[in-house]
């Protein structure tokens, strides 16, 4: 009998998939496409992060392009001086779009991965809602997430790419919580089922991508195991969390740990403590007496009737598949109790979202870098779209159509409404054109305060600066307020008489971005004021020499006292112990995740026989 099984799943599995089998993920595919089709139309909606992320790929693409596979060091922002803005951006996301921007034209580049992330989502939530339903409503299911308010928003109105990628990881965490292929047996046997593996790479995945979206998935995993647990009466969501968690963050400990140790580093609270990114100035419907956020609460009351509008739908949908009886207990327990931890979620983060929950969120361990407390809302889509199809998806056939072709009329109309409401257009001087030419002509782009070293003011920095300025003082002032703009940088010019002489590296930005040569003739000693942000990571070589004491400036760069005669000056990025420790790190846990991972597939293939 037992061979005679064998042969049936050999024989199965050597059967070609069905047309239907691959009918839903082409409909959530198509549906991601119909979501972008708008920027194909009127080109790139230029949202809140659209010129921070675009200026990351074209600087990621110049370090592969000199053979740094994990660059650390973005040498565009600060027009020219550069920021570690790589060692605390989580890589992979910026490393995604610098791919697409190898292989597609740096315009399409944007749409492609918003196209990539709007797919993920979809297939992610689809995954996870048919554990509780059939395939078409769980199809639905994934184009609903699609289009959602936030999904839309976030694509059309911010841009924030990295944030995108929370709702492909956040439905996998929770689908792989809650999955079960054993109802029974040993503790171990039913936590390590086939699911921790990839629940812990789903966490990787989410710190890998954003920090907020790895502090988000964290309590959201460790949150949904103890409900599931609670509401399985079972210990196994537990242990598998216990197992994941730790050995998720290990893979991921290649991006933060260099993070953690380094946050000292530069000026990392300004991330929190502006105003504008402050959750206590971030709650549902805020409005903040400071007339510079006028913008911000604009943009907030449109993020606070998305969010409405999703806990509106997942409470009339809870109630009207209650009423019809529409919630399957599915492939997670022979009962309705799989439903609790998706009902679960909405309520939890609806508390978080009003400053009733203040003391958790200065109690709780990097709550701050979530910035917006209605970032939670990433996590509110799978839940909202598994909830809503259950509730519209109707038993005969012709309703289905009706329900299907209703729901494809509320999915344009959503589109369009994005196309119209969110969609930014780009001015003329943020169009990808120009920032891929003012790119490769050098000339940088504003920094991101949050990476300036204590103490430096990068609106200090000069825009125009030479690569190396020769000067009596190592505090002297570099350009002028620009009179057209007083609230910009300066701008330096020859004519202002700030540099006794001016010198080129021998590699600008467009070669190695970790390296920086310069060799010169000097008349006599003085300092060099460097196009270049001072961090300690950079290792300086005066005339073969190292040297560490150097004297600050109010603007960050770095300022070397320099001898009379020939200088020959190396400043070089070096590879800290930090950096070391995180890769050591993540490659064990790496050999520890293909290790449980073999043996959750052994188990598996072991019960199929």
């Amino acid at each position: 009998m037992k061979e005679q099984r064998t042969g049936i799943n050999n024989q199965k599995s050597k059967t070609p998939p069905r047309l239907r089998d691959c009918a839903g993920p082409a409909i959530v595919l198509l549906a991601a496409f119909v979501a972008i089709a708008p920027q194909l139309v009127r080109g790139n909606s230029c949202g809140h992060d659209f010129d921070v992320h675009l200026v990351s790929w074209l600087d990621c693409v110049n370090a592969w392009r000199h053979g740094i596979f994990y660059p650390h060091w973005a040498s565009s922002p600060n027009y020219g001086a550069g920021e570690p803005r790589f060692v605390f951006y989580p890589p992979l996301t910026w490393m995604l779009g610098a791919a697409l921007g190898l292989v597609l034209p740096w315009h399409l580049a944007p749409i492609a991965l918003t196209f990539l992330m709007l797919a993920g989502t979809g297939l992610a939530v689809r995954a996870l809602a048919r554990e509780v339903l059939e395939d078409a409503p769980a199809t639905l299911a994934g184009c609903a997430a699609i289009f959602s308010g936030f999904a839309l928003f976030t694509a059309y109105e911010r841009c924030a790419f990295p944030e995108f990628a929370g709702g492909t990881w956040l439905p996998l965490l929770v689908l792989f919580v809650l999955r079960q292929r054993r109802a029974s047996g040993p503790l171990v046997r039913r936590a390590f089922d086939g699911s921790t593996a990839p629940l812990a790479l789903a966490l990787a995945g989410a710190w890998l991508s954003n920090l907020p979206l790895g502090v988000m998935a964290g309590y959201l995993l460790a949150g949904v195991a103890l409900v599931w647990a609670v509401a399985s009466r079972s210990l196994s969501p537990l242990l598998r969390a216990a197992v994941a968690i730790p050995l998720g963050l290990g893979l991921a400990a290649v991006y933060w740990l260099p993070a953690a140790f380094e946050r000292n580093w530069v000026d990392i609270r300004q991330a929190t403590e502006h105003p504008g990114y402050n959750f206590e100035s971030n709650w549902l419907f805020a409005h903040n007496a400071n007339p510079v956020l006028a913008l911000h609460d604009r943009i907030l009351a449109q993020v606070s009737w998305i969010a409405v509008s999703m806990l509106a739908v997942i409470a009339a949908g809870l109630a009207i598949a209650w009423l019809r009886r529409a919630l399957p207990a599915g492939k997670i327990l022979p009962s309705h109790r799989g439903w609790i931890p998706l009902a679960a979620i909405p309520a939890v983060i609806l508390f978080f979202l009003f400053p009733i929950a203040r003391p958790l969120w200065h109690l709780l361990p990097e709550m701050a870098f979530l910035q917006y407390p209605w970032r939670w809302l990433e996590a509110v889509e799978a839940p909202m779209a598994i909830i809503f199809a259950a509730a519209v998806w109707p038993s005969g056939r012709r309703a289905r159509l009706a329900a299907a072709a209703v729901c494809t009329s509320a999915f344009l109309a959503a589109a369009a409404y994005a196309a119209t409401h969110y969609f930014q257009v780009c001015y003329p001087e943020d169009s990808v054109a120009s920032v891929v030419a003012a790119q490769h002509a050098g000339a940088g782009f504003e920094g991101m305060y949050e990476y300036e070293p204590p103490g430096g003011d990068d609106m200090r920095i000069a825009m125009n600066l030479p690569d190396a300025c020769f000067t009596d003082d190592p505090a002297a002032v570099l350009g002028r307020p620009d009179p057209d703009d007083p609230a910009s940088n300066p701008v330096w010019s020859r004519d202002e008489d700030s540099c006794r002489a001016t010198y080129s590296f021998r590699n600008g930005l467009q070669t190695d971005p970790e390296r920086r040569q310069l060799r010169a003739a000097l008349p006599r000693a003085g300092f060099l004021v460097l196009r270049l942000l001072r961090y300690p990571a950079w290792r300086i070589r005066l005339n073969g020499q190292p040297i560490s004491a150097l004297p600050s400036r109010r603007d960050g760069l770095l300022v070397v006292p320099v001898p009379q005669g020939t200088v020959d000056l190396t400043i070089d990025w070096t590879t800290t112990p930090d950096v070391v420790a995180g890769r050591a790190v993540s490659v064990v846990c790496l050999l520890l995740l293909v290790a449980l991972a073999w043996v959750e597939l052994r188990r598996a293939s072991v019960r199929l026989t």
